[in-house]
């Protein structure tokens, strides 16, 4: 149960609301104790057993006083009113304290829901920022769909497995304290050998529970795969129409849909196993009191009445009904505690990258940027190799190699997308792991071969990330981009939503509002990853046109596919199997008859 306390640090916050629920349920476990009592007066009046008090005692707080007193006002109001008259009292001050229970249960109900909604809120608004804050290399290893499950089904599963609990938790152990004081009072023999009995069915219940909390981990965790499934399935439809794979893709997900059924129905059934053993279990208790209890009263060895058992007897079987529901709530935790421990995947998992204590700000750019000495491995694969490079501002340097040759690696270090195993990147004299990452990526603009545009306004997508951004501004930056004239073009213009990832638009149109929002963005050093690869020629054209645009007065680092777009770069590095093998301008590689020769042969044919 350790990680259910971790909950109470979410709970916190809201105390006040913890407090008053507290408050409220006292107060209603208070008032349906009186209502309870009242059944040893009724039996009393109604058997005709009733001592009758002549003479009040002074006033004191204590259970005599009071005891006395009721006694005095049942005894003048029978001499008075008659039988009849008192028992009709009797009656209408159940009702009375019955309404004041409910009134305050709902009260304690009514303080319960923001500390349970503001709790689950502050839970997946945790997870959302931690998502953010995980370096790109988490999520290599980690399925999106499995994430979307943590942050959405775990969630919602803690809501009404765990919060609602929460609910039971506070109330209901209130209401046995209060009770079983009083069951004290009564009778103290009595009441120790019904609290033997309840620990042993505590224990069968708790056996019960501990299976269904790894049943529901296996559930949570297929449901994250089924998920990942759907996802991957609804990014790859155009595929999976195009190779007739409709059936191969609808096996896989009825295999996994069915595995999660079965494991499903294990814990449902486990689940329901809950209410049946627990009223079993709370029935043979009872009934075993109720011998002993009753053995007691006919031999005399006790200090119990027969009114006063019958008044504890009744007053136990309302201890049942709240047991019941904490052996419930018992169980919902347990499956609860499954999605606890998968977000706590998510919440407990390095951030490897992150700012230093002593990070420093760094304002601009000045002079270069400079690998040192450079390594980088994914696992125990060397992806780059010693690499040393320097690149003065103002420079426009390309990258050039087959696939896998490093070159997307190479730029991921300077931003920190990644850290370099060995060696360093610098900006002006200084690690860039020395600096505020804030700082650091405000220098950088980024066009990657994938534009990455959300379900939003063409307008928002450019001003993405820049908060004072004016239409003037994004206008001005569309039309560096050649993106203007087909964005005016839509019904909204610049208001008009863009689709899902762009789906709206051509990949040659997303390609331009990426590239306005780098132009607005403004940024001293420029990377371009690939970002003319996948285009026709027009929109290679326009696109081209556009980079020429952003690149001016920037240091740029392009990587390229097509390497007739980089013969006017300062200077081309060559990259084989994470090694520089040659360097320099295009007409000076093409006569070292090389690596690169050979590359662009391969293309003019």
């Amino acid at each position: 149960m350790v990680n259910f306390f971790k909950i109470l640090k979410y709970i916190k916050p809201y105390w006040f609301y913890a407090t008053l629920n507290v408050v409220f349920n006292i107060i209603s476990a208070g008032a349906a104790l009186f209502s309870f009592t009242m059944v040893v007066p009724f039996l009393r009046i109604l058997f005709g057993t009733q001592q009758m008090i002549t003479d009040t005692i002074p006033f004191e707080f204590s259970i005599e006083y009071f005891g006395h007193t009721f006694n005095y006002y049942i005894s003048q109001l029978i001499v008075n009113q008659g039988k009849s008259m008192a028992l009709l009292l009797v009656s209408l001050l159940v009702v009375i304290m019955t309404l004041f229970k409910t009134f305050f249960k709902f009260m304690a109900l009514y303080y319960t829901a923001p500390i349970r909604t503001g709790t689950v809120r502050d839970i997946r608004k945790e997870i959302f920022e931690k998502i953010l804050k995980l370096p790109l290399s988490y999520y290599t290893d980690a399925r999106k769909g499995d994430v979307i499950s943590r942050i959405t089904s775990d969630v919602q599963e803690i809501e009404t497995s765990i919060m609602s609990s929460l609910e039971m938790l506070i109330r209901d152990p209130l209401t046995i304290l209060i009770f079983t004081i009083y069951m004290f009072i009564i009778s103290v023999k009595l009441t120790l050998f019904g609290l033997v009995l309840l620990p042993i069915s505590g224990y069968l219940i708790g056996r019960l529970g501990k299976k269904l909390r790894s049943t529901s981990f296996r559930g949570q965790k297929k449901l994250g795969f089924l998920l990942s499934v759907i996802e991957e399935t609804l990014g790859g439809l155009r595929i999976i129409k195009a190779f007739n794979a409709e059936r191969k893709v609808e096996r896989r997900f009825d295999s996994n849909n069915n595995f999660y059924t079965r494991i499903m129905n294990k814990v449902h059934r486990r689940r329901y196993l809950a209410n049946p053993s627990s009223e079993f279990l709370s029935t043979a208790v009872m009934m075993v009191l109720m011998f002993y209890g009753g053995s007691l009263v006919l031999s005399g060895s006790g200090d119990l009445s027969s009114e006063t058992f019958i008044a504890y007897l009744v007053i136990f079987s309302q201890i049942i009904p709240p047991a019941k529901s904490l052996t419930t709530a018992f169980f919902n935790i347990q499956k609860g505690l499954a999605s606890l421990d998968r977000i706590g995947g998510i919440l407990e998992a390095d951030v490897t990258i992150k700012d230093k204590p002593n990070a420093r700000h760094i304002e601009g750019f000045n002079e270069y940027i400079e690998y040192r000495n450079v390594s980088f491995k994914y696992n125990e694969e060397l992806v780059l190799k010693n690499v040393n490079l320097k690149i003065e501002k103002g420079k426009t340097i390309a990258l050039v190699g087959k696939s896998g040759a490093g070159k997307s690696t190479l730029v991921d270090l300077l931003p920190r997308f990644i850290e370099a195993t060995e060696g360093e990147v610098v900006i002006d004299g200084g690690s860039v792991n020395d600096l505020k990452l804030f700082d650091l990526r405000k220098l950088m603009g980024i066009v990657s071969q994938q534009s990455i545009l959300f379900n939003d306004t063409f307008f928002n997508n450019i001003a993405f990330g820049m908060d004072n951004a004016t239409e003037e501004d994004v206008i001005a930056a569309s039309k560096v981009a050649n993106a203007h004239d087909f964005i005016i073009e839509h019904n909204h213009g610049y208001y008009s939503n863009v689709g899902e990832g762009g789906s709206k638009l051509s990949g040659g149109q997303q390609q331009r509002v990426s590239i306005a929002r780098a132009v607005l963005k403004n940024p001293p050093i420029l990377i371009l990853d690939e970002a003319t690869s996948s285009l026709d020629t027009e929109s290679e054209r326009l696109v081209q046109e556009a980079i020429i645009n952003l690149m001016k007065n920037r240091t740029s680092i392009v990587i390229a596919h097509r390497l007739s777009t980089i013969k006017h770069a300062d200077e081309i590095i060559v990259l084989d199997e994470g090694e520089i093998v040659e360097r320099g301008k295009h007409p000076d590689l093409l006569k070292k008859n090389g690596y690169y020769w050979k590359l662009h042969d391969m293309q003019m044919r």
